[in-house]
């Protein structure tokens, strides 16, 4: 079957940490019912008082992974120079958020002019481009960060990766999220400038939120708070029914979406 993040509300439960009509957010399948027989990787939702669609994203693994990405591995500093690939997406869209409530520099790449818009209008960017409109990523990123960048939050990899790596600073951190223009080729894209993670001492490190997932509770205390008081702004981008999903699957590595793509089932 195929599964994913997701909300649900318990029918029946011999677990005692969960009764008949607990909320719940975890990996569950793409289906109206599921019989769930491991239920470590089960949270129950205990504040209801925002959407509920929000543990399938920004309460959830999503904003997790913005979260402990930025923080845990890149360690920023008020004034560093951030870039965030595939900013419009999920999590790149928290990430820049959580470098703006830190006093960073912000500069994020989406794949249309009105994602580029949004990330300067609402999400509070410093600046934004096209990369499909920039025919030297290289030289494009040294135009936004004339004094090279910082951090880098990487969502994307192969010819994004190969131009940031020649741009990042002395000590720079790259947080490795994801690689989503890799996924579906036959073959991965070589990375040719890795000598500058030598050169210029840069720590790029991968990491997997299950790393994280014993700090939740920390997570939601600091997220909490900045949702109700509207200093975080959080897009879902919303599909109404399971025979919908293959085409939202497919939209996401085309990217159709904006924001957290979450699917209605039931």
């Amino acid at each position: 079957p195929v599964t994913g993040h997701a909300v649900a509300r318990v029918v029946d439960s011999r677990d005692p940490r969960f009764k008949k009509g607990d909320l719940v957010w975890g990996w569950l399948g793409w289906e109206e019912y599921s019989l769930v027989t491991f239920t470590e990787g089960l949270f129950r939702i205990e504040h209801t008082d925002v959407p509920i669609s929000y543990y399938a994203g920004i309460l959830g693994m999503t904003g997790m992974t913005a979260y402990f990405g930025f923080h845990e591995i890149c360690s920023p500093n008020e004034g560093d120079r951030v870039f965030i690939s595939a900013a419009s997406g999920a999590v790149g869209h928290l990430v820049g958020q959580w470098a703006k409530l830190e006093g960073c520099y912000v500069v994020g790449s989406a794949g249309s002019q009105e994602k580029v818009d949004l990330l300067k209008t609402r999400f509070g960017f410093d600046e934004a481009f096209n990369y499909k409109e920039e025919p030297d990523l290289e030289a494009a990123l040294r135009r936004y960060f004339p004094e090279g960048i910082d951090i880098y939050f990487e969502n994307v990899g192969g010819k994004m990766l190969d131009a940031v790596l020649p741009n990042m600073r002395l000590h720079g951190r790259i947080s490795m999220c994801g690689m989503v223009s890799q996924y579906n080729r036959e073959s991965s894209e070589g990375v040719s400038n890795l000598l500058s993670l030598i050169m210029r001492r840069i720590r790029m490190e991968g990491f997997l939120i299950s790393d994280y997932s014993h700090l939740y509770d920390k997570y939601l205390d600091v997220v909490l708070p900045l949702i109700r008081e509207g200093k975080i702004t959080y897009v879902e981008d919303i599909i109404d029914g399971l025979e919908n999903a293959p085409a939202a699957l497919v939209g996401l590595f085309s990217g159709r979406n904006i924001g957290k793509q979450v699917l209605v089932v039931a």
